[in-house]
């Protein structure tokens, strides 16, 4: 038999309990739904995509994952900056996000030139410069200059979230998970990309072919992306 104080304790949990959960709990069929919008939006070709196929390719697997560590930093960094309010005020400001937009389209066009001159073997004079470090600064700077990023945080993640609870905790949540996410498939790209590196390896012909084909396709990007990025 239950006391009368620990009937009124049980009774005053079983009123808190869904209290609690509705302010810090986002729903599990909303947060699957963010989990498959994610991989959807993570498939679709980009600059990281790009970017890091043509590293893999070039400069083989462990500078692709460094490169990935450094994307995975620019959108964690992109998702805080969401929480805080500072991508929103990017998003709203037309000389902020043209800034933006303009630098990650340059940055974009000097890494296709620069595979595009490296495809055929680094020069000897740059290898020592040509470390982890690099490619993950690199990843890092290609993301920040990513004025997607910003959009998905800004427009696409807050649809996922109850505006009646703790809305920095769910955008956190969300956030990580997006980051989670990304970095998988992008490790794999890294995978695929420079397993083709070491099967073209013994023809050096069509090995050359493929990194300059890459580079095209990172130069064709920069193009996709300074159109489809461009505000009405």
């Amino acid at each position: 038999m239950v006391s009368g104080t620990g009937a009124r304790a049980f009774s005053e949990s079983s009123r808190i309990a869904p209290h609690i959960d509705q302010e810090n709990v986002i729903s599990l069929g909303t947060y699957l739904a963010f989990v498959v919008a994610s991989i959807l939006i993570e498939l679709t070709p980009g600059p990281n995509m790009g970017y890091l196929a043509v590293v893999s390719a070039t400069y083989g697997r462990r500078t692709g994952y460094a490169a990935t560590l450094g994307v995975g930093l620019g959108l964690l960094i992109v998702g805080i900056a969401t929480a805080l309010g500072l991508a929103t005020l990017i998003s709203n400001s037309r000389v902020l996000y043209e800034g933006l937009r303009w630098a990650g389209v340059i940055y974009l066009f000097w890494l296709a030139w620069e595979a595009w001159r490296d495809a055929d073997g680094t020069p000897p004079d740059q290898v020592e410069h040509l470390n982890d470090a690099t490619f993950f600064r690199r990843g890092l700077i290609t993301n920040l200059l990513n004025p997607k990023a910003v959009v998905f945080f800004v427009a696409v993640l807050p649809t996922f979230i109850d505006a009646s609870g703790r809305v920095l905790g769910q955008t956190l949540l969300l956030s990580l998970t997006y980051v989670g996410i990304a970095t998988g498939l992008h490790a794999l790209i890294v995978t695929l990309a420079a397993t083709a590196k070491h099967l073209l390896s013994a023809e050096p012909r069509f090995a050359l072919l493929f990194r300059r084909g890459l580079a095209l396709g990172l130069a064709a990007i920069a193009i996709w992306f300074a159109v489809g990025t461009a505000q009405p």
